[in-house]
């Protein structure tokens, strides 16, 4: 799983049909082991998610299986937003 800042929205009027109907984020992974800047991704979103919120993503194919469906073309899902990360030193 990770966590990420959800930063952007993806609007597409041409897609694949199955993608028809799905909320696109784009979300901004987190590392709070370093400072290190990780590359953003696409994700569905199934919690209803905003921009500026920190999330919860799952990638593959427990992606799909969040979405219960299989044969969907997805690599990303939010599955939950995080209210707070508790990291210790």
């Amino acid at each position: 799983m990770i966590v990420g800042k959800v930063v952007g929205n993806v609007w597409a009027t041409r897609k694949d049909e199955a993608l028809n109907g799905l909320k696109l984020l784009v979300v901004k992974p987190l590392d709070y082991s370093s400072e290190r800047d990780l590359p953003t991704l696409v994700a569905t979103d199934t919690v209803g998610a905003g921009i500026g919120e920190t999330v919860l993503v799952v990638k593959g194919s427990s992606a799909r299986k969040a979405l219960d469906r299989g044969d969907i073309p997805i690599d990303a899902t939010i599955v939950g937003i995080i209210d707070v990360v508790d990291i210790q030193d």
